[in-house]
């Protein structure tokens, strides 16, 4: 058996039937055994951000892992950003990656990097096979990495080792149940939230945002008055009608500041003591108070969701809690906004969707909102390396075919991975994208206000708008297979909404937003 059939069948004996891919020459011989492992689906992403992106969504909803085929050390360079993400949101991943056969590397061809070095920065595990008689025992090395390591796992794979005779498959381990945190940590908890009740705080990340880690926080707080809150974005939360609404933390420091101000015990369930997303001249990184506790319930990748169902049984008597009730926002009119926006996405939400948000300054009134949604799981953008939202939808649709999927991303963060369309027309996925068009950079012109103590001016504002020419996404779509459609007002965003979630298939909105006002700054946004 070739090195390449026996690393495919490894990974089929591990329960990876997802590979998403966009090889070159050295993986020709990787591509020749999809022909011999049909229990193995390749994805064709036309970049290799889509690739890696698309591999962080499927792991996300399908829970197990996906795999990549990327090529050689620039094609994976052209993916890292969206490993960046996927390694923020521990999703399993096995990245197999094409090198030159060994002896040609000595000549140092055109192509030739240092793979490995390129793919540490993004990778929780990194290994390159060196004889073909390894190739399954390190495809399975590499996916039990994935799996217990929580995140990409790179695998590297020159060209002779993967053509050669003499190898063999291997099978990987079977990952055993998340870690339960010790006894002791939840009675410690527990005893903390019954002495500070209000002014103790459950910080959720990871899976304890699931449905019924969002079950357990409802009877908490409803029995002792803890407060509850997620870090500021999240792999995997289960939001909308039914279920406890969970603020995040802010996302500017400030505003971090003033939310966990007379918080005095901080409880980590999966998450991490929060920190300011960037520097601000004069401010502390942390917006956590200097005097507050921060204690440990459950460490990322400990099963957070049993340490929060089990703090319920000790603290609730009662099973279920009864929510307030949530109304959905009137029908929008007008111009779009982030408040219009938030409006119609809320009424429109299909039950059981799958919401993929990179809307950025349009998210400011999403959270409120979506708390009257029917319910959803919504995926983040978890390392901020933007270009993610479309591809993470593409993986999602294909982890969970049976579930709509809802992707709203600003007009800058989409153009980094657009291709992502094509996949989704080629594979006739259940995805309605929503590009949030202000036409600039606005998540910007608000960090210039921020760190500078003023707006771009006239010179600076060009680096940070999207106009002159204004981008036609709705022209963009259509070149990739999708059906599009623009529109500029509330009212039209809302109808059009509706009909999505009515039909199957990829779409793409082209949402026009009234141009953003900075005091004292030109119009970010269109030109007048």
């Amino acid at each position: 058996m070739k090195g390449a059939q026996a690393i495919l069948e490894t990974l089929k004996f591990g329960g990876v039937d997802t590979i998403f891919a966009n090889p070159g020459t050295s993986e020709m011989a990787l591509v020749r055994a999809l022909d011999e492992a049909p229990g193995v689906r390749a994805v064709l992403g036309l970049f290799e951000g889509v690739v890696t992106g698309a591999a962080d969504g499927y792991a996300r909803m399908a829970g197990r892992p996906a795999a990549t085929l990327l090529h050689l050390g620039p094609g994976l360079a052209n993916g890292c950003a969206n490993l960046h993400n996927a390694r923020r949101a521990r999703s399993a991943i096995v990245n197999v990656v094409g090198e030159h056969a060994r002896e040609h590397i000595a000549l140092d061809a055109p192509l030739t990097t240092d793979v490995e070095a390129v793919a540490r920065p993004f990778s929780i595990w990194v290994h390159k096979i060196t004889e073909p008689n390894r190739a399954g025992q390190d495809a399975a090395d590499a996916l039990v990495a994935a799996r217990t390591l929580c995140g990409p796992a790179t695998l590297i794979v020159p060209a002779d080792v993967a053509w050669s005779e003499g190898a063999r498959p291997a099978t990987p381990r079977v990952a055993s149940a998340r870690i339960r945190p010790e006894s002791a940590a939840i009675e410690q908890a527990a005893a903390t939230i019954q002495q500070y009740g209000s002014r103790a705080m459950l910080l959720l990340g990871g899976g304890a945002l699931d449905e019924k880690s969002v079950a357990a926080a409802a009877r908490l707080a409803a029995a002792t008055g803890v407060r509850i809150a997620s870090e500021t974005f999240n792999a995997r939360a289960a939001r909308g009608a039914g279920r406890l609404f969970i603020p995040r933390i802010p996302y500017f420091g400030e505003t971090a500041e003033a939310f966990l101000a007379d918080v005095e015990v901080l409880l980590l369930v999966e998450s991490r003591e929060p920190v300011n997303f960037f520097g601000y001249p004069g401010r502390r990184g942390q917006p956590l108070a200097p005097q507050t506790v921060v204690s440990i319930v459950a460490a990322p990748g400990q099963d957070g969701s049993g340490a929060l169902q089990s703090l319920a049984d000790l603290l609730a008597a009662a099973t279920v809690v009864a929510l307030p009730a949530t109304t959905l926002p009137d029908r929008p009119s007008g111009a779009i906004h982030a408040a219009s926006f938030a409006a119609a996405l809320a009424r429109r939400m299909p039950e059981g969707a799958i919401y993929c948000d990179e809307s950025i300054t349009a998210s400011f009134a999403l959270p409120q909102a979506l708390a009257a949604a029917a319910p959803h799981d919504e995926l983040d953008l978890m390392g901020g390396a933007i270009g993610g939202a479309l591809p993470l939808a593409t993986g999602a649709a294909l982890g969970s075919p049976d579930r709509k999927v809802i992707c709203a991303s600003g007009d800058g963060s989409a153009l980094y991975t657009i291709q992502a369309l094509w996949t989704q027309a080629r594979e006739n996925l259940d995805v309605t994208t929503i590009i949030c068009a202000n036409r600039s950079y606005a998540i910007l012109a608000f960090e210039h206000l921020q760190i500078e103590g003023h707006p771009p001016g006239p010179r600076a504002l060009p680096v940070l708008s999207l106009d002159q020419p204004a981008l036609g996404f709705t022209a963009l779509a259509r070149g990739f297979g999708v059906e599009a459609q623009t529109v500029d007002t509330a009212e039209a965003l809302d109808a059009a909404l509706a009909e999505a979630s009515t039909r199957r298939g990829p779409l793409l909105i082209e949402a026009v937003f009234a141009p953003m006002m900075l005091p004292g700054a030109p119009n970010l946004g269109r030109s007048t």
